[in-house]
């Protein structure tokens, strides 16, 4: 891998939260490649995701099984969009990475799998996951203004035979943590007690990105093992390890991992910065990510694109 060029840019995907009603309509009318992508989405899922994501309802784009697969779709619009109408915007690309979601529209933008495949495995990853835990069981929360390692304390002497564990370590002083709704409380009581200025439950539908996930890891298991990845045209850091993986059958195996395992995006953009990234395009719906690069790495320079506005 070649970091000596003066633009160093690595590609970033966004993941679920990121979705608003409307997403992409902006896009697709002013871009051919983007309303292709959109048309490939409702031909392979047969049904109007498209219609979906421009118009709501918002309660059902919101649902985990929509919601997945409509960031798919906007972030490879987008990114389909900057190839065809700005390709400037995407020179010296030369690393991927997206944040639990994302890392399968990393992985579409690399070409190690194509967009068909991945926007219905990420239909199926929506069900599984939702599917893992019943309603009301797990939970999720945001511990803000304190170290990770004192968030992970929290959830072992929170556990109590049930399970809580840090899920997304997505800033510095921004951890998620994940589980039983009632760990996931007295992890959150435990944090607040060693200094955390603000415990915020999160309005999701299922514990993602712990231990409770294993029955949705299993059964994505057979499905990724059978759908066909290449090598990727640039290394894409896997959120599970955060380390940058060039063989198809690596990144295989790392959307496997990631479903039950923390995203450790605070690792992965430090791993782009150790790959001598000094500019990173954030491509799809919000700008969350761009916000948690500025708080990681301050030497990274980032923007992002989801659309004209």
């Amino acid at each position: 891998m070649n970091l000596e060029s003066v633009k160093r840019l690595a590609l970033l995907f966004p993941g679920q939260g990121s979705q608003f009603v409307g997403m992409g309509h902006a896009l697709c009318r002013e871009s051919a490649a983007a309303l292709a992508v959109f048309e490939e989405a409702d031909a392979a899922l047969g049904f109007s995701l498209s219609r979906l994501c421009f118009e709501g309802p918002e309660e059902e784009l919101k649902l985990t099984v929509n919601t997945q697969p409509a960031i798919l779709t906007h972030s490879v619009a987008a990114f389909r969009d900057l190839q065809s109408r700005s390709p400037e915007r995407l020179e010296g690309a030369v690393i991927a990475a997206g944040h639990s979601l994302g890392e399968y529209s990393a992985g579409v933008a690399s070409g190690a799998l194509s967009f068909a495949e991945a926007v219905l495995l990420t239909r199926q990853r929506g069900r599984f996951m939702q599917e893992a835990v019943p309603p009301g069981v797990g939970a999720m929360a945001a511990i803000l203004g304190l170290a990770p390692e004192v968030v992970e304390a929290a959830c072992r002497e929170a556990a109590e035979d049930e399970v809580v564990a840090p899920a997304n370590f997505n800033a510095p002083e921004q951890t998620v943590i994940a589980g039983h709704a009632g760990a996931v409380g007295r992890a959150c009581e435990r944090c607040r007690a060693k200094g955390a200025k603000r415990t915020v439950p999160l309005p999701v539908s299922a514990p993602f990105h712990c231990a409770l996930m294993a029955p949705a890891r299993e059964r994505m298991r057979p499905l990724l093992a059978a759908a066909p990845f290449s090598n990727p045209s640039w290394p894409v850091v896997a959120n599970f390890d955060a380390t940058p993986h060039s063989r198809g059958a690596e990144l295989r195996d790392a959307l496997v991992h990631q479903i039950d395992s923390p995203v450790r995006w605070v690792e992965s953009v430090r791993t782009l910065a150790r790959e001598g990234v000094d500019r990173a395009l954030e491509i799809g719906p919000g700008n969350v990510l761009a916000g948690l690069v500025k708080r990681i790495e301050k030497g990274i320079a980032v923007e992002s694109y989801g659309g004209p506005a």
